[in-house]
């Protein structure tokens, strides 16, 4: 936890920080302004465009935002970091170049909120390991969105292994500019998870799943090609008649900064295509004229995406003559005509996006789910979602649930434990089908088991032990409790011992629960880490302990 006192100096960081990016911006936004303009000149634009660039013809369709205007700072950022790994028991190592342990040392005393503390005992300790924390935040990031970093002990150390071990938190900074740049762009600490059911890891390497926060949004422009107050008022006044009020701003003749609106938070991208596709001006003439473009391209090019998007940017107008192709022939026109619907805010595309997600020869079935999940209102969406958690192709039951969780729908019956990974339990009953039951673990963004089919059971007459023979599971034949074991890393004679009902969702919470001292303080647990828990499960399921699927999420893709 951090101490109150650091909230302070956060906001003291983020007050530096912020003149610092408005410098860093400006500096950027001239360079893009005079790459842009090397740009023009090398396909000169016509004399009356210059002048009036609502005179772009567009193939008599009129100027859209694209046509006058870049979109500008719209990438994941990589960033860097440099922190203490602790609670590794032994494997950690007493190195650290002489720099990183400056860096260190200050930001450790920035940190502590007056308590007292040996630095040079705690980075020397070989409980703790030095890493380099690296992540990539994503493409028009808000303030505190969460994203996955890895981390790697350096190397010419000692450590041998990150695995059960906890990032102290850290300061990211931009990568390009680290060592350099004193503003924090993002946090990260947390639990560090170490792919075990991996039979190659390099223990000296993990993730912190979701456990970069970004400490202020980025900022998104649009740069005018031919710098003009009016146009970019213009500009400004088109996109916020369309997507709401105070999106966006002209802070300049040749700048315009964007705002996400609440409704795009997870289609960023969607947004700004939009927005690159809105029109600067209308007549009704116009506007049948682009809808019939717009059609053209959804129907018969081959840049359907193209026609989509222009048609939900003209927005309700294109309803009448789009509905026709909800019975097209062609399975993408159909999807993307449902979709363009509903996001129009029609409902009789909710049944045709339904047919699609349901229909198993369709190659658009997850599409489908996620256009419900996002399109459609709450009391439409998740209804249809949760039927889809029985399905027989594991990736629809996992986008329906990936879903749910995205909108904490209540059909899931889920809880934290021991505040490092969720639980979930979806029973036969909200839809998780009759057939073999199914264990997903994530593995990146957050850490969450999902047991598929729940109730599931483990069986009797079983003996388990992990490799390194710190855990234990018992089951003796008829009985009806499991005996649960953890030896102590340092100290083997050291032993905790716990009993578990044979469901599974008991055993996972009694491994993974903090130790307790007395009942008042909850459920006495082993306290076994999510990285262990997830190769012991696949452990039961391999050894038949347990009959399931066993399915591993993808891992945290960390562009650098």
């Amino acid at each position: 936890m951090k101490p109150a006192c650091e909230k302070t100096r956060h906001k003291s960081i983020r007050a530096q920080g912020t003149s610092c990016l408005c410098i860093y911006t400006a500096v950027l936004l001239c360079c893009c302004v005079v790459f842009i303009a090397a740009g023009c000149a090398a396909r000169p634009a016509s004399k009356a465009t210059e002048k009036n660039p609502l005179a772009a013809d567009n193939n008599g369709l009129g100027a859209t935002v694209s046509s006058v205007a870049e979109v500008f700072a719209f990438d994941a950022v990589p960033v860097k970091g440099y922190a203490l790994v602790g609670g590794l028991e032994g494997t950690g190592s007493t190195e650290c170049p002489p720099q990183i342990r400056s860096y260190l040392e200050k930001y450790i005393l920035q940190h502590l909120g007056g308590a007292k503390v040996n630095i040079d005992e705690l980075i020397r300790s070989p409980d703790t390991a030095v890493v380099a924390v690296e992540g990539a935040m994503p493409p028009g990031a808000s303030q505190n969105e969460r994203f996955d970093v890895s981390i790697t002990a350096l190397s010419g150390t000692q450590t041998t292994s990150l695995k059960d071990g906890s990032l102290y938190g850290c300061d990211l900074y931009e990568a390009r500019q680290f060592g350099s740049s004193i503003y924090t762009l993002a946090t990260a600490e947390g639990p560090v998870f170490v792919d075990l059911i991996n039979p190659d890891v390099d223990m000296r390497t993990g993730y912190i799943l979701g456990g970069g926060v970004v400490t202020e949004g980025l900022k998104i422009n649009l740069i005018i090609r031919h710098p003009d107050y009016r146009l970019a008022n213009l500009i400004g006044n088109r996109i916020n008649e369309k997507f709401g009020s105070s999106i966006a701003t002209a802070l300049a003749p040749g700048t315009i900064e964007l705002q996400v609106p609440a409704k795009y938070s997870n289609q960023k991208y969607k947004f700004l295509q939009l927005v690159r596709a809105t029109y600067l001006a209308d007549t009704p003439e116009l506007i049948q004229k682009r809808i019939q473009a717009g059609i053209q391209k959804l129907a018969s090019s081959g840049d359907k995406n193209a026609g989509e998007i222009t048609l939900e940017a003209i927005g309700n107008a294109v309803l009448p003559k789009l509905a026709v192709f909800l019975n097209s022939t062609d399975p993408e026109v159909r999807f993307r005509t449902a979709r363009c619907m509903l996001n129009l805010g029609d409902k009789r595309a909710t049944e045709a996006l339904w047919s699609i997600a349901t229909d198993k020869a369709s190659a658009f079935r997850i599409d489908a789910i996620n256009a419900i999940a996002l399109g459609a209102a709450a009391a439409d969406g998740a209804p249809l979602l949760r039927t889809l958690l029985g399905d027989d192709n594991s990736q629809i039951r996992l986008a329906a649930y990936e879903n749910l969780v995205r909108t904490k729908d209540p059909s899931l019956n889920t809880k934290m434990i021991a505040g490092n990974f969720y639980l979930d339990q979806i029973s036969t009953q909200a839809g998780a089908g009759p057939g073999k039951p199914v264990i997903f673990v994530s593995r990146r963004n957050q850490a969450r088991v999902a047991l598929f089919g729940a109730p599931i059971r483990c069986r009797n007459n079983v003996f388990i032990e992990t490799p390194d023979g710190s855990i234990t599971i018992n089951v003796p034949a008829n009985e009806q409790n499991a005996t649960l074991i953890r030896k102590h890393p340092k100290h083997p004679n050291s032993i905790i011992q716990l009993k578990s009902s044979l469901d599974l969702a008991d055993i996972i919470q009694t491994l993974c629960s903090e130790p307790v001292s007395s009942p008042e303080k909850g459920a006495p647990g082993l306290g076994v880490s999510y990285s262990s828990l997830v190769a012991l499960l696949k452990q039961m399921v391999d050894s038949g302990a347990v009959v399931a699927e066993f399915q591993p999420g993808p891992l945290p893709i960390i562009k650098k």
